[in-house]
């Protein structure tokens, strides 16, 4: 007898499927309703760079977009960022004369603390004004602390340069201080001489996890960094996951009202594991590199660039980050 074919089976029949998860994506208002995470403009930050010896902004050209600010050009910056409705903007001051301790960075009439009151009267109470806090962009060496005879960076004097340099934000106005430097026990030294000086209300925001990474380069340009060598004697190294729990725990424990992680989008491991630490607000900074490596190959037609954008900071926010900062901050507030 010829075999005879073999009977048709439906899916119902033989096989029943009774999880069906795509159910929940057939159309883009459902998913729209299920979205676990969704992005917003209140949870970016914008950071911007002012050069005080300048009198018009110039692009960065490594960072296509972006600008190095003048004076008079960071309030309508800061405005726009506020009226799109970015949670912060975080401000870098680059001064036109360097020392060996930074002393641009300390003085009451520095262009970052210039910068901070012009931005607070443009925010208007609209968007949080922060302020670097670090000597990398004062100093004429271009490190991140106050140098040895031999050639090391200092960490117990550089925190004395770093409670001066806290306390002359605070009273320029900064509301958010972001502690950059990742010297040992900075953020203790900064909030002790906060409160000494009756500044117990301004915000700490500890990098606590921030990595010595090549994806830097274009803030270098951004800043005109002076640096020659690296930053791997104070920067986390980036082999090292476990490490960053330590550090972020000695940050929270010296005081830190939020936790960040730099870079972004090549830790995200590291960044689940600090939210998952961390009883405060975590954050996470999408780095130059990350913006110059996505814009050029955007303008080479390589990726879609406004998907990708939308897809690395949701994919930051997912990892873990209550907040991001990242310059399309704006851009990606105005499109939300």
């Amino acid at each position: 007898m010829a075999p005879q074919p073999a009977p048709h089976v439906g899916p119902t029949q033989g096989h029943l499927i009774v999880e069906r998860p795509r159910r929940l994506r057939r159309n883009a208002a459902l998913r729209r309703l299920v979205a676990e995470y969704r992005l917003s403009g209140e949870s970016l930050i914008q950071p911007l760079f002012v050069r005080e010896d300048l009198t018009e902004p110039r692009p960065i050209a490594s960072m296509p977009g972006q600008v190095q600010h003048c004076l008079a050009s960071l309030p309508d910056a800061v405005a726009r960022a506020a009226a799109a409705g970015v949670g912060g903007v975080m401000l870098f001051g680059i001064p036109a004369q360097r020392d060996a301790v930074g002393s641009a960075g300390q003085h009451p009439d520095g262009i970052l603390n210039r910068a901070v009151r012009a931005a607070l009267t443009a925010a208007a109470g609209r968007t949080v004004v922060m302020a670097d806090l670090c000597l990398d962009e004062f100093t004429d060496h271009g490190h991140c602390g106050v140098l040895t005879d031999t050639g090391h960076v200092d960490n117990d004097a550089t925190l004395h340069h770093y409670q001066r340099m806290a306390v002359s934000q605070a009273d320029a106005g900064a509301e958010v201080l972001g502690l950059s430097g990742m010297m040992d026990g900075q953020v203790a030294a900064v909030r002790g001489a906060l409160d000494a000086a009756g500044y117990d209300d301004v915000v700490l925001l500890a990098y606590a996890a921030k990595y010595a990474s090549a994806w830097y380069g274009p803030f270098r340009e951004a800043v005109q960094s002076a640096l020659e060598g690296d930053r791997r004697t104070y920067q986390q190294d980036p082999a090292n996951r476990r490490e960053a729990l330590r550090e972020t725990a000695l940050d929270l424990a010296e005081g830190a009202d939020v936790v960040m992680v730099k870079p972004a989008m090549g830790y995200l491991d590291v960044l689940a594991d600090v939210a998952a630490l961390s009883d405060r607000p975590v954050w996470a900074y999408q780095v130059s590199g990350e913006y110059a490596a996505i814009e050029a190959a955007a303008a080479n037609g390589w990726v879609d660039r406004d998907a990708l954008i939308r897809e690395t900071v949701l994919g930051i926010h997912r990892a873990g980050a209550d907040a991001v900062l990242t310059y399309w901050a704006t851009e990606l507030a105005e499109s939300l």
